[in-house]
């Protein structure tokens, strides 16, 4: 209506107003889409053809089409879709199996094998983790205070539960490993403050690891500045710094008379010994060996490592506990996400991009995957632009020139900053608002993500070109790729674009030091499922994997297409609710859904009561209910059955027959209610 104006909380309060992300939420699942690669637990690798509606036994229902070597195709149903898994990969770069033979089949058991001495090797890693110890540190609270008064905003939900649960680990008397997520800008830097305050002034020392010079360089600013008045001395090693001062640094760190070092992977090196260090901070992560990390690592009790897009192993270890990990997941208040655009590289275009940049008052970068690739770029923009002036920055140029350079363009020395991925970590400039990047295909996923953090970091909004060589056409799958990053251009992105990376690269040997490993054998979805249950195996747990019950009830539950149009949104549904496992995620779903497409039809309802009945047979036990008119059948496993004898009150209408429970039906047949009561009687019994 004229006058009337929408707004939300967010425009009012900005990020700060969300809500703390669950690690769950952001580790979740990529979305499955027709066309995707999938695995079926039973057939192996295939393509995701459709959604379809099919009518059976005088019932409607959907089922999902999926075709396989030789277009073979298969229907499988909805109770099928815990089955079903992502792989990750694109139709063309894969061979599909073939139905009705043994391939799959022989495939699934060796990697089962390799994966099961895999979690063994992890179980043995996490234990002697669990069962070490260390001095706890705890640092003055009064200094503590002090220093935290320092930090100039309120912090985020997800920040300061990460400055918690780092706290919490140094005081536990157990060596921390722990993984600080969070995406460009998000206040990482934060936490590695807090860590460091904590160690510094409890009398230990501190190591702090960046990448590049620029940004070790631009880190010991940061904690020179912040801990001025503390009482803690922070020094600098890197290659910028002169032989006498590296000298007086390492003398200061042999003594204890330095508190915190910050540098890049000279760090690492022999010669720089420790009075006593507690604490290790690796910062952009991805961008280390994991041979050096192990040895970062070593030197110390504590490790804290930071990243927006952890490499695929990291992930991995993450996800499957190997690490602790924190999320920061919300935006700090008033940021607004970078638009991306993947196009061919047009003169006119590059032009307009630039200029619109330069009259409302900002910078702009430009960026080449090589150096010989800057002299074309610049002879190309005095072309297009000779009124604005280009500075020219790349990992060759002396030290000291390029920390000028770098230095400058951010005190406003340029209009446009050309450079390689050398600008990818650590510099901060607020008035730069337009990315151009050419030859995209020459980049990794984190690396344009990571670079594309670098503009749109103040209130103005933010915009990067993806910018292919028109003479040189992008492979289909590498385009692939580079749209994931123009789709995913929220704010907070930088692990779904992990998990991506994750896919298409694969998680690696988590205790080995490889980057390729049994993720590309069977997709990365299917990997944590075999891995998990691997893992609660070889933990001694009595059942690695809960047999998913069989339900003879009354069919027919579903998502209408009038209730649901889209076929991807309805396929993501039934996924989601087959991996639940707990009757309140359920039940939040249920939530959702009406939340997303108001009151639920029946054939929903019917659906979520079905799942609803299935995490509760498993909890109890139950493998197959069978109900008829006169009696429902509860069939139990021989454990669950006797663990039972004797601890479930039997009556006239209740009785065993060898591992079944039967309870009579009076008038008329057991609605979905009464199989739930029985279920939870079940489970809570014994």
């Amino acid at each position: 209506a004229a006058g009337r104006s929408v707004i939300t909380p967010s425009d009012i309060t900005g990020g700060r107003i969300a809500r703390r992300a669950s690690g769950a939420a952001a580790f979740g699942e990529t979305e499955i889409r027709v066309g995707d690669v999938v695995i079926h637990e039973d057939h192996g690798l295939g393509v995701l053809q459709a959604l379809e509606r099919i009518e059976a036994d005088g019932v409607e229902r959907d089922v999902l089409r999926l075709e396989y070597h030789g277009g073979a195709t298969i229907l499988a149903p909805v109770e099928d879709f815990g089955r079903i898994w992502r792989y990750g990969s694109e139709p063309g770069a894969v061979t599909l199996d073939r139905l009705n033979t043994q391939g799959w089949i022989k495939r699934r058991a060796e990697v089962s094998a390799q994966i099961d001495a895999t979690a063994a090797s992890m179980v043995e890693l996490a234990r002697a983790r669990a069962a070490s110890q260390t001095p706890p540190i705890t640092p003055p609270a009064t200094a503590y205070r002090r220093f935290v008064a320092g930090f100039p905003f309120p912090e985020s939900a997800d920040q300061s539960a990460a400055i918690s649960e780092v706290l919490a680990d140094l005081a536990s008397g157990r060596p921390m490993n722990r993984l600080v997520c969070g995406d460009v800008g998000f206040g990482k830097t934060e936490v590695a403050l807090r860590a460091a305050a904590a160690a510094a002034l409890a009398g230990r020392q501190v190591l702090v690891a960046a990448p590049t010079t620029v940004l070790a360089r631009q880190h010991y600013e940061t904690f020179r500045r912040r801990f001025e008045g503390t009482g803690v001395s922070v020094g600098h090693l890197s290659r910028i710094v002169d032989g006498a001062e590296a000298r007086a640094v390492k003398a200061g760190l042999a003594d204890g008379s330095i508190h915190i070092v910050v540098g890049t992977q000279a760090l690492a090196a022999e010669s720089v010994v420790f009075a006593d260090l507690a604490l290790v901070v690796i910062d952009e992560e991805h961008r280390f060996g994991a041979r050096l990390k192990a040895q970062f690592a070593e030197r110390a009790p504590h490790l804290l490592l930071m990243s927006a897009t952890p490499i695929p192993r990291t992930l991995q270890s993450a996800l499957v506990g190997i690490q602790d990990v924190s999320l920061i997941a919300s935006p700090p208040a008033r940021r607004r996400p970078v638009r991306t655009f993947l196009t061919e590289f047009d003169p006119g275009s590059a032009r307009l991009a630039l200029m619109r940049e330069k009259a409302r008052g900002g910078q702009s970068f430009v960026v080449a995957p090589r150096i010989e690739d800057l002299a074309p770029l610049a002879s190309q923009l005095a072309t297009i632009a000779p009124e604005l002036k280009v500075v020219t920055a790349h990992g060759k140029l002396p030290a000291d020139e390029m920390d000028c350079v770098m230095t400058g363009f951010a005190d406003g020395d340029g209009d446009v900053l050309l450079a390689t991925n050398i600008i990818e970590n650590g510099l901060d400039v607020p008035r730069a608002n337009t990315m151009l990047i050419w030859r995209p295909d020459r980049f990794g996923l984190a690396q344009l993500h990571q670079l594309r953090g670098r503009v749109g970091r103040g209130r103005r909004q933010g915009f990067a070109y993806l910018l292919s060589d028109p003479e040189t056409p992008i492979a289909d799958n590498t385009r692939s790729r580079l749209h994931t990053l123009e789709a995913l251009d929220r704010l907070g992105s930088g692990f779904a674009i992990s998990a991506r990376d994750l896919d298409l690269r694969g998680g690696g040997d988590l205790v080995g030091d490889e980057q390729a490993g049994h993720i590309r054998l069977i997709g990365a979805s299917l990997y944590q499922r075999v891995l998990g249950r691997a893992l609660r195996l070889a933990s001694g747990e009595s059942d690695g994997d809960p047999v998913r019950p069989k339900l003879n009830l009354a069919s027919g539950g579903g998502l209408p297409e009038d209730y649901v149009p889209d076929a991807t949104v309805r396929i993501n549904l039934y996924a989601r609710l087959a991996q639940l496992s707990t009757v309140e995620d359920i039940d939040a779903l249920h939530e959702e859904i009406e939340d997303r497409f108001g009151p639920l039809p029946e054939a929903a309802e019917t659906l979520l009561t079905a799942a609803r009945l299935a995490v509760l047979a498993m909890a109890a036990g139950v493998i197959e209910i069978a109900s008829g008119p006169k009696a429902t059948a509860f069939t139990l496993t021989p454990r669950r059955r006797a663990a039972l004898e004797g601890a479930l009150k039997l009556g006239d209408d209740r009785r065993w027959s060898s591992d079944r429970l039967i309870v009579d039906a009076a008038a008329r047949p057991h609605g979905p209610d009464f199989v739930e009561t029985v279920l939870t009687e079940l489970a809570g019994a014994g």
